[in-house]
C-alpha cells in the first residue's frame, strides 16, 4: 500500500479549484471512441473517507474485461486534500486515486470511476479529470443523475435514455438489469458514449453497478480499515 502526501501547490480553495478546472477541461478528448468492449484491461477506482481522522483510501482494481477476473490490485491511503465541496470532489481523491493507479504492476487499461465525467456542471468531473491527468481513456458511472434530467428507461436490461441539461446530452441513463434502477453513464476522456454504455453492460452481468467498481469499492474500505487501525 501507498502512502500519499499532499502535492505541493495543491489547490487550497474553491476559487483555486475551480481555475484548475478550467485549465484542464480544454484538453479533454472527445473525438475518440476508446478500447473496444469485451477486450483487453480495465479498471475500476474508488475511494473510502474517515473524516474524523482526516483520513482518505484508494483502490484501483484491473479486470480481464473478457473474463472479469481480477490481474491486479493497487491501493494508496493518505490525507484528505480538499473540502467538501459538491462539483469539487475530484480535489478530494484524484491524489491518492493516482498513487493507486501508479501501484499496479500492468497498464490499467480503460478506467471506469465511480462519478462523472461530462456530466458535471462544470463539465469536467472526476472520470474528466483524471484522464486529463493520466491520459487513459476514462469513464464515469455514477448512482444518480446529480443535478441533471433523463426520462426513465424501457424496463430491459440495455435500454437507455439521454441524461440532459437542459437540451445539451451529457450522459445516458443506462438500465444494467431488467426492472432495476439506471445508472448514470457519462464520458470522462479518450471514448464516446456509445463505447462507454457497452463497456458498461459488459461489466455488469449480474448486478446494477459495475464489477469494476464493485470490487474497488470493497478493496478500498478494506484498505481505509487497515490504515486507521494501524
Amino acid at each position: 500500500m501507498t502512502t500519499v502526501r499532499i502535492p505541493a501547490g495543491w489547490p487550497a480553495t474553491e476559487e483555486q479549484a475551480r481555475a484548475v478546472q478550467d485549465e484542464l477541461r480544454e484538453r479533454v478528448v472527445l473525438d475518440e471512441p476508446g478500447p473496444p468492449p469485451g477486450t483487453g484491461h480495465v479498471t475500476g477506482v474508488d475511494v473510502a473517507y474517515d473524516d474524523e481522522r482526516d483520513a482518505v483510501a484508494a483502490a484501483a482494481v484491473v479486470l480481464d474485461e473478457a473474463t472479469l477476473a481480477v490481474a491486479a490490485e493497487g491501493t494508496a491511503v493518505g490525507r484528505i486534500s480538499f473540502p467538501y465541496v459538491p462539483g469539487l470532489l475530484a480535489f478530494r481523491e484524484i491524489p491518492t486515486v493516482l498513487a493507486a493507479l501508479e501501484a499496479l504492476p500492468c497498464p490499467p487499461g480503460l478506467v471506469v470511476c465511480d462519478g462523472y465525467g461530462l456530466a458535471h456542471p462544470r463539465r469536467f468531473g472526476l472520470a474528466s479529470h483524471l484522464g486529463v491527468l493520466t491520459g487513459l481513456p476514462t469513464i464515469g458511472v455514477a448512482k444518480n443523475p446529480f443535478t441533471f434530467t433523463y426520462d426513465d428507461p424501457e424496463p430491459r436490461r440495455g435500454s437507455s435514455s439521454p441524461l440532459l441539461a437542459g437540451r445539451e446530452e451529457v450522459g445516458r441513463a443506462l438500465r444494467t438489469q431488467d426492472g432495476v434502477k439506471p445508472v448514470f453513464v457519462s464520458v470522462g476522456h479518450r471514448v464516446d458514449l456509445d463505447t462507454a454504455c457497452a463497456h458498461v453492460l459488459r461489466l455488469t452481468p449480474r448486478y446494477r453497478l459495475p464489477e469494476s467498481t464493485r470490487r474497488a469499492d470493497s478493496l478500498c474500505r478494506r484498505a481505509l480499515r487497515e490504515a486507521v487501525a494501524g
